[in-house]
């Protein structure tokens, strides 16, 4: 049966100044590489799909090839209003602060995330969908190197930090595959890497007060060269730390994502 397309909706903000180098954007210059990415991400016609950051829609074309339907998240006013295609709702708005659960619920289920990331909102973007991995089914984001490889990192490797235990936490976490800076326009400084993140449950970690798991990891990272014991003086005490069944003498890039879980249980009264 031939699909239908919907018409292109524009959502969200008046016209302004584009934001394009404020942001960091570099756009994919070549066809083939959004091919590889479409092919890792397999969408399927039906699927609930988000693109953030559609820039000039080097994946949103080929995206809207096998879909029926396909919102887009653009902060760009200009560049949004150049992307006028069929079965596109382009939704004029800053990704770290898009309301996706309003979304998931008018589109009927959990959504797919993907998106050639503004280097400048990665991190913070990463923390925020975190918070809602619940209506997220995956995610499939074009990364800086670097920040792949933090989000991949096992306990007391290098890189292992902050966004590793967080991440860790919530997702199957899988670089793909890298990009040189040659693939982008205008070519970054530094390789990227097509990070894909798959939200699961975690028995322990789904026991645990978010708000207090995040910041416990966030004030052990902040002294992540003390002991543990050191670097949450005052918010964890030794009685904490032996009823979560952890050494206060190791640091705090050398304990799991599931250690911190167990430690938040036990801070919160919930063991």
């Amino acid at each position: 049966m031939p699909r239908v397309r919907l018409p292109a909706t524009v959502s969200g903000g008046r016209p302004g100044r584009p934001c394009t180098v404020r942001l960091g954007q570099h756009f994919l210059r070549h066809q083939e590489d959004a091919l590889r990415i479409i092919a890792v991400l397999a969408p399927e016609p039906q699927q609930r799909i988000v693109e953030i950051g559609s820039g000039q829609g080097a994946l949103t074309r080929p995206l809207l090839d096998r879909l029926q339907r396909l919102d887009a998240i653009e902060k760009d006013w200009q560049l949004a209003m150049a992307l006028q295609l069929p079965g596109l709702h382009i939704h004029r708005a800053d990704a770290v602060r898009f309301d996706y659960r309003s979304l998931a619920r008018r589109r009927g289920g959990p959504l797919r995330l993907v998106g050639n990331l503004p280097y400048a909102i990665t991190a913070p973007l990463l923390f925020r969908l975190l918070s809602m991995a619940d209506i997220v089914t995956d995610m499939l984001f074009m990364v800086q190197r670097e920040v792949a490889a933090r989000a991949a990192a096992i306990p007391g490797h290098h890189g292992y930090g902050r966004l590793s235990v967080m991440l860790q936490r919530c997702c199957v976490v899988q670089p793909v595959f890298e990009l040189p800076p040659a693939a982008f326009v205008p070519p970054p400084r530094v390789y990227s890497t097509l990070l894909r993140l798959v939200p699961h449950s975690c028995p322990v970690a789904d026991r645990v007060d978010p708000t207090l798991y995040a910041e416990l990891v966030r004030r052990a990272f902040t002294a992540r060269r003390k002991t543990l014991r050191n670097a949450l003086r005052g918010t964890v005490d030794a009685a904490h730390i032996a009823a979560a069944g952890l050494d206060g003498q190791a640091r705090p890039e050398q304990l799991s994502p599931a250690d911190y879980a167990r430690l938040a249980v036990v801070l919160g009264g919930q063991h």
